[in-house]
């Protein structure tokens, strides 16, 4: 009996390659955001998938929904954009741990301030797996690198510690070999009113010989009894390591969301890209502006 093909599967067609390797965390993930949707009863065309450049920023290839593939590190400023204009859509961000920590670092802060309703998924394999394996923002010291044969010598950037310092309001990191708690995060994040953010480590068979499958399983832990609501225990757990805390950090569901308060929604729901332009009223305002 043929295997029923999954809702989001994609089916574009001449589309058959897989520009992952065999064993990528990236397929895990992958599967598991499908299963999720699924199970959330979304349908394709509810679903906007935006991603930057990396072997994460390929996931909307492989998805059969709504996808936008945009430039190295810019995926949260076009999210943003994209629930602006239609709010009804549900809005997923991806990218791996240099696209959204090295190269889109700055925007990951300032969507964390606008607090916009989207969820932002990072695949963490500690190195830069597109381009070759250099050392990224979260290699540990004394790994060796196609640019550092040396050996990594700096600190990794903790994220966790970072998204909570700045008023993050959704939490999370998990690991992509935890498949049912995977899963129950990442449905908690979607259905957090405001911006999640769910850090997801993963292996990177190719580059990554020290942060395998086996390493994450013996050197991370699910945190119990702890208060999602205690912003400075969850500051306390974000730097625990040795083995690294997974579950969800922090929740606040106080934070004003960007979505509610744009002005062109204060007394009409309607989605931007639906409404018919006021020509009028756009040629007034730039005769005013002309003075």
């Amino acid at each position: 009996m043929a295997k029923q093909a999954k809702l989001f599967d994609s089916d574009r067609p001449n589309s058959q390659d897989i520009s992952w390797c065999p064993g990528c965390g990236n397929f895990a993930i992958r599967n598991q955001v499908m299963d999720v949707l699924e199970e959330m009863q979304y349908t394709p065309k509810e679903i906007a998938v935006i991603s930057g450049i990396g072997q994460a920023g390929k996931m909307p290839h492989f998805l059969g929904a709504n996808g936008f593939h945009t430039l190295h590190g810019r995926s949260l400023p076009i999210a943003t954009a994209t629930k602006a204009v239609n709010p009804a859509l549900e809005v997923i961000a991806v990218g791996g741990d240099g696209d959204m920590f090295a190269e889109g670092g700055n925007h990951l802060l300032h969507t964390i301030k606008r607090n916009p309703n989207i969820t932002v998924i990072v695949h963490n394999n500690q190195v830069y797996g597109l381009t070759k394996g250099q050392g990224s923002p979260t290699s540990l010291p004394g790994m060796k690198t196609t640019t550092q044969p040396w050996g990594v010598y700096d600190e990794p950037m903790n994220s966790i510690a970072l998204v909570i310092s700045q008023g993050c309001s959704f939490v999370a990191r998990t690991f992509m070999g935890h498949k049912d708690e995977t899963k129950e995060i990442i449905k908690n994040a979607v259905n957090h009113e405001g911006f999640s953010y769910v850090e997801i480590f993963q292996t990177c068979v190719t580059f990554n010989k020290l942060n395998t499958f086996r390493w994450y399983k013996d050197n991370t832990y699910f945190m119990k009894d702890h208060d999602v609501t205690d912003k400075e225990q969850a500051m306390s757990k974000a730097f625990e390591k040795d083995p690294y805390p997974l579950g969800i950090f922090y929740i606040n569901k106080e934070k004003p969301c960007f979505d509610k308060h744009l002005p062109p929604y204060k007394d009409n729901n309607e989605p931007l890209y639906k409404r018919e332009p006021d020509f009028d009223k756009i040629r007034r305002k730039i005769e005013q502006k002309r003075g």
